[in-house]
């Protein structure tokens, strides 16, 4: 669980983020909205490939969430441990992008307002409430159709990342931003990344 966790938390931070380095290397090539397809996708195929295993958390709001509504198997793993297993994913794939796109390549792939503090954080716990709404609406209520769950969590990811990438650089995920900012040394707005998502998963 602990290794699908940090793989699939690196998988998904690579991914996102090396289409945000490679469009803005490349004179926009990739495109917002191919960004947010980019985020999307990777988020399809973790669910389908680690979902029996982990859970496909990759995110400690979503964790903390999970734990406070009792359903997280606490009997095989400890919520610090899994978030920890996030955080080292997410830095280990902000790290592995930054050996590859250094000096006059180097972007920060992290996560950083556009706006003021308070409209980043309410923008924040509004699409991480609402992540948590899709999740909980197709991946843990039983009447749901399980297997449709990973097109409706990454759908929903993808409509996100294109309305509001501009404004906050769309986290709803601690690990997502934390990872960027430890290897970039780049912590604006850092405790906006880190409260506002985990207060919006935890209020559904």
């Amino acid at each position: 669980m602990l290794l699908a966790e940090l793989l699939g938390t690196y998988f998904l931070i690579f991914t996102g983020c090396a289409a945000v380095v490679v469009n803005a290397n490349n004179d926009n090539a990739v495109s917002r909205s191919g960004i947010a397809t980019v985020w999307g996708l990777a988020l399809i195929v973790l669910f389908y490939s680690l979902a029996h295993v982990s859970g496909v958390h990759f995110n400690p709001a979503i964790t903390i969430a999970f734990a406070i509504c009792k359903r997280f198997p606490l009997e095989k793993a400890s919520v610090p441990v899994y978030i920890l297993a996030q955080v080292v994913g997410s830095t280990l794939a902000a790290g592995t992008l930054r050996l590859h796109f250094s000096g006059p390549h180097d972007v920060f792939a992290g996560t950083s307002p556009q706006g003021s503090d308070l409209q980043a954080f309410v923008i924040e716990f509004i699409i991480t409430f609402y992540l948590k709404f899709n999740i909980s609406g197709v991946a843990t209520d039983n009447r749901a159709i399980g297997e449709l769950a990973g097109l409706v969590i990454g759908s929903a990811v993808l409509l996100k990342v294109l309305i509001v990438g501009p404004i906050t650089g769309v986290s709803m995920n601690p690990a997502r931003s934390l990872g960027p900012a430890i290897v970039s040394n780049c912590y604006k707005g850092i405790w906006i990344y880190l409260t506002s998502p985990i207060v919006g998963c935890s209020c559904l």
